[in-house]
């Protein structure tokens, strides 16, 4: 215990449990700093009301989370902040140094999952075309990129993190290593093959200097002249917001999440089985994949309503 923690004092505490957090639960940096950032806000609260973290009453800590409900944030970020109070308060407690847990009267909100956002087969068609532009080097790669997504329902980490052997003898499947390190074959459809043949002709443009396309070069499908040696997730979704913007689609609409979300949707309302879905996708639980399943039914329901000559009225 240090002893700015012993004198309660509230800065203290919270670096104690983001030194608690990265050491003993490996927390990553951003999650630290996401963390921290959280009890700032709390801290900015429960100050406006004469309170501070070591202080805060269970009325400071209702109050505090039911304005973040109504400060139009996220709700994800809502639920983080609720997150990180708690789990604030849960270490406090187990260190002594309150007698008492705030939080534990306030019920933690229940979170209804949100339906996926969802393009249609035509905006993707549009959304690729802008990607391939002109057609130059950038453009290829683009267009190969979104085709992968929207073929194989890749995660975005795994898309930039495909090797250039994974795509070696132009393959009908992939090997793809997801979460937990958890291999399965994802699928390439003619169109995805043919973006991928006429993408890596022009790849060592996008190599770093020092390269060559031949051996001992970057082993990265799709690599870069950046510190990483990639292309970055971030920098892949800066050029989708491009794209998307360029083929008259709102980009807050789009993201690579889009085209996994839009790849098992487009396979369910095709009659595909949901424990294939769930494998292609790499869901460990199905439930996870079922959410894709009131997407499908909600689009379904909504053709028969508008198209069936007995749904039309008079």
């Amino acid at each position: 215990m240090t002893a700015s923690a012993s004198a309660k004092d509230p800065k203290g505490w919270i670096d104690a449990f983001l030194e608690m957090m990265a050491v003993e639960r490996a927390a990553a940096r951003n999650t630290l700093i996401a963390y921290g950032k959280d009890l700032a806000d709390a801290s900015a609260f429960l100050a406006g009301r004469g309170e501070d973290l070591a202080t805060a009453s269970a009325e400071g800590i209702e109050a505090y989370f039911a304005a973040l409900g109504a400060r139009g944030m996220a709700a994800s970020t809502a639920a983080r902040r609720r997150a990180a109070v708690r789990q604030f308060y849960r270490f406090v407690l187990g260190e002594g140094w309150r007698a008492d847990d705030p939080v534990r009267r306030v019920d933690a909100p229940k979170r209804g999952r949100p339906l996926p956002k969802l393009l249609s087969r035509g905006e993707i068609e549009r959304l690729i075309a802008a990607g391939l532009g002109d057609g130059g080097a950038e453009g290829l790669r683009l267009a190969c990129m979104i085709e992968l997504l929207y073929a194989s329902g890749l995660r975005v980490s795994e898309l930039v993190g495909l090797p250039l052997a994974s795509v070696a003898r132009d393959p009908a499947f992939i090997i793809v290593k997801g979460k937990g390190g958890k291999e399965r074959l994802a699928p390439l459809n003619g169109p995805a093959r043919t973006a991928l043949t006429a993408y890596i002709a022009v790849r060592e443009r996008f190599l770093p200097k020092g390269d060559s396309k031949g051996g001992g070069a970057n082993p990265a499908l799709f690599p870069s002249r950046g510190a990483g040696g990639k292309l970055s997730s971030r920098r892949f979704a800066q050029l989708l917001d491009a794209a998307a913007a360029a083929a008259g689609l709102d980009p807050d609409k789009v993201s690579p999440h889009v085209l996994r979300h839009a790849f098992a949707t487009h396979l369910l309302e095709g009659g595909a089985d949901l424990r294939a879905v769930q494998t292609l996708l790499g869901h460990a639980d199905i439930s996870t994949t079922q959410i894709y399943t009131h997407v499908a039914s909600d689009r379904l329901s909504a053709v028969v309503n508008s198209k069936h000559p007995l749904a039309r009225e008079e």
